[in-house]
């Protein structure tokens, strides 16, 4: 089975490759684990995981960037239904549209918009930093195996806010409600860093591997 990780710039790519090796290992699975920064590759995939790491428009500028990725991505994913994971700003990409820094368009694949968060209580600091635990809202593949209040670590200023509300997953409380992970159909989305967020980030990637949406 080959699993990419989309390479386009962003941040934290052999971490995440490093996760899903382990992920695969760990679990009997065997895997071809690479990057992928071209169309071609993109369409070789059986599985792929769109990291992200900075600001929205930055990471939309840089994907677009690369010819044919996103087209590969679009027939890949929303024609012949590759399971998709996008993680941190990978997730937030899925949205209709970023609202940092000004408004940029995302790949709009779930709709909704990339909201700053605004926590309730003042003094809770932006960047959302750190472990925070997981509400999971409706039973998903890529929570089996969780215990109730699984603790994830976050690092983010926006969160994606979908048009669709049952397309949030799992939310996380900082001083409100904070969408945690997105899913519709063979797409997933984790505001979190699995790669960071020990047994349990490694429990999600093996669900991923093991999805069959």
């Amino acid at each position: 089975m080959r699993v990419v990780v989309v390479d386009y710039g962003s941040g934290n790519l052999h971490s995440a490759l490093k996760a899903l090796e382990r992920a695969g290992r760990d679990a009997g699975l065997n895997l071809d684990v690479g990057l992928a920064a071209t169309g071609e590759e993109v369409a070789a995939a059986d599985r792929i995981l769109l990291p992200g790491v900075g600001a929205f428009a930055a990471c939309e500028e840089g994907l677009r960037a690369r010819p044919g990725v996103v087209e590969a991505l679009e027939e890949a994913v929303l024609q012949r239904g590759r399971p998709f994971l996008g993680v941190c700003v990978g997730m937030q990409l899925l949205a209709e549209k970023g609202l940092e820094f000004g408004e940029h368009p995302g790949l709009n694949w779930l709709g909704g918009e990339v909201r700053r968060l605004t926590p309730s209580d003042p003094a809770l600091k932006i960047p959302h930093m750190g472990w925070n635990a997981l509400r999971i809202l409706r039973p998903h593949p890529l929570f089996a195996g969780l215990a109730p209040e699984t603790q994830a670590y976050f690092v983010h200023s926006y969160h994606l806010v979908p048009a669709r509300a049952e397309d949030v997953a799992a939310q996380a409380d900082y001083g409100g409600a904070v969408t945690a992970a997105v899913a519709r159909d063979n797409l997933a989305g984790l505001q979190f860093h699995p790669e960071k967020s020990q047994a349990a980030g490694l429990r999600i990637l093996t669900n991923f591997l093991n999805w069959r949406p």
